[in-house]
């Protein structure tokens, strides 16, 4: 049985939130032997359609495209109520007019996906890192932008405006919680791996839960200049009940992301079990 796994994760702090025990071995890892790959998630996102990683974080947009390879693991999700992606501006525009530029966080983020839905008629996007977004906007050099991470706390203090919360769209829409992104691992490995590490990561999650002081150091050596108090704010944000287990809910916000989706035609039909059951 292969017992060792490259994992890739983001520098985000609810990934390095939940993976510091596995990272610095403050679990039982099973045997198990890891090499960590981290990046932007988009960057993730384009690792995924390779297939170069056994696990990895990705945007819940990106699935569909990749499903013949990779499998959902039931750990690791970020999924929750009032932690959706915003729609923000310099100025009010005028949302019906086909030509402003928008900038989102990748093509393939779950971010675009949503503002897709939201708005169908706006497809002149710019992508961009998420973290370049604000300062795009400010310089005039797009209408408005896709907001995603801990931009959603820093907006308003550079005289942005909120146009629309896609998480909140999608929860008056649905009454469900917002899929973001997950947790893949490839649907070539043996069953009993892939329980195995769903396993570990679970553990990883309530770790971090338990002790959240202990991540400080892990979380904060990647937290772009972003205060203590943020940083947890951002944690609280994406890391909960969904994130140590789907569960029944969780499973059925991600079937009806992909169901909506696949209706407008914006992603292609499964084929594949999506989850490690």
């Amino acid at each position: 049985m292969l017992k060792k796994l490259t994992i890739g994760f983001s520098t985000c702090p609810n990934d390095t939130f939940i993976f510091d025990a596995i990272v610095n071995k403050k679990i039982d890892l099973q045997g198990f032997d890891f090499d960590f790959v981290l990046r932007d998630v988009e960057e993730l996102n384009k690792m995924a359609f390779e297939g170069k990683l056994d696990v990895t974080k990705l945007s819940y947009h990106v699935f569909p495209y990749i499903a013949e390879n990779y499998q959902i693991l039931n750990s690791g999700s970020a999924l929750g109520f009032k932690n959706g992606p915003l729609v923000i501006a310099k100025e009010k525009p005028d949302l019906t007019n086909k030509n402003l530029k928008i900038a989102i966080p990748g093509k393939y983020t779950t971010a675009n996906l949503l503002f897709s839905i939201a708005f169908p008629d706006l497809r002149h996007k710019i992508e961009m890192l998420f973290s370049d977004i604000e300062k795009a906007i400010l310089d005039n050099a797009c209408d408005a932008g896709v907001i995603i991470h801990e931009n959603r706390f820093t907006f308003q203090e550079k005289g942005l405006l909120k146009l629309l919360d896609l998480g909140e769209f999608w929860e008056n829409s649905t009454q469900l919680p917002i899929p973001l992104g997950g947790i893949v691992i490839k649907r070539q490995l043996p069953e009993k791996t892939k329980k195995e590490f769903n396993k570990i990561l679970s553990q990883s999650v309530r770790h971090a839960q338990k002790y959240p002081e202990g991540t400080y150091e892990y979380v904060k050596k990647y937290a772009q200049e972003m205060d203590k108090e943020v940083m947890f704010k951002h944690i609280n944000l994406y890391v909960n009940e969904f994130t140590e287990n789907l569960g029944d809910l969780g499973k059925k916000a991600i079937y009806k992301l992909y169901t909506f989706a696949q209706e407008k035609n914006i992603i292609p039909k499964i084929k594949h079990a999506i989850f490690v059951e």
